[in-house]
């Protein structure tokens, strides 16, 4: 479990590319890697992967073909940078909202605006996933808990304003036109919606009685 709260943007320095199988190796500073240890948890550009091994500054992460498929881990570069979160402790602050690193799939970049002082970056989400997306509500993009602060049914668009500090902690100010960012709807969004459908699709005088 996770907060959303990026603790920071690291390089990716090794990429070893298998059959089915991408090994990552990205460095950490020394503050982020505190009680690590074989089998952790780590949010990597919000996908939780496990700790393989570590060595000096360098955690060692396995990525299996149906990460790579479902998410952007597959395109990483070798030298780019990944937001990164370690998992929550007990007790500590939730800065954001609760981020399971499970991550649904990816949106794309459609626009950016960037007036005085402000991002503000339209995305546009599979339609399957857009009954989950309300204005105010909660997403996960790259692992970083926002706030969705607009929303257009018509082409299925979402958008997101970005605070300075946000964006100098991860690598959204980084992302251009096309590409792709992983997305992770809020679970307790989907519950609520997939409870309402399933309450209406077996009570369908519900609706009738309207």
């Amino acid at each position: 479990m996770y907060t959303g709260i990026v603790k920071g943007a690291y390089p990716v320095v090794l990429i070893e590319r298998r059959q089915g199988l991408h090994t990552l190796h990205i460095e950490l500073p020394e503050e982020l890697l505190e009680g690590i240890e074989t089998g952790a948890s780590v949010a990597v550009d919000g996908v939780c992967l496990t700790v393989t091994q570590f060595d000096n500054r360098q955690l060692v992460f396995d990525v299996m073909q149906e990460t790579l498929d479902l998410t952007t881990l597959g395109q990483l570069k070798q030298g780019g940078r990944v937001n990164i979160e370690r998992s929550a402790k007990q007790g500590a602050e939730v800065g954001g909202h609760p981020v399971s690193g499970h991550v649904d799939g990816t949106v794309e970049v459609v626009s950016v605006e960037t007036p005085d002082n402000n991002c503000l970056v339209h995305y546009r989400i599979d339609t399957k996933h857009f009954k989950y997306i309300f204005k105010k509500g909660f997403i996960a993009l790259n692992g970083c808990s926002l706030t969705i602060a607009d929303v257009n049914k018509s082409d299925a668009t979402f958008t997101v304003c970005y605070i300075p500090e946000t964006l100098r902690m991860t690598t959204h100010g980084e992302k251009l036109l096309g590409e792709r960012v992983n997305f992770e709807i809020d679970r307790q969004t989907q519950v609520i919606v997939e409870t309402v459908e399933r309450l209406l699709s077996e009570n369908p005088q519900i609706l009738s009685s309207q």
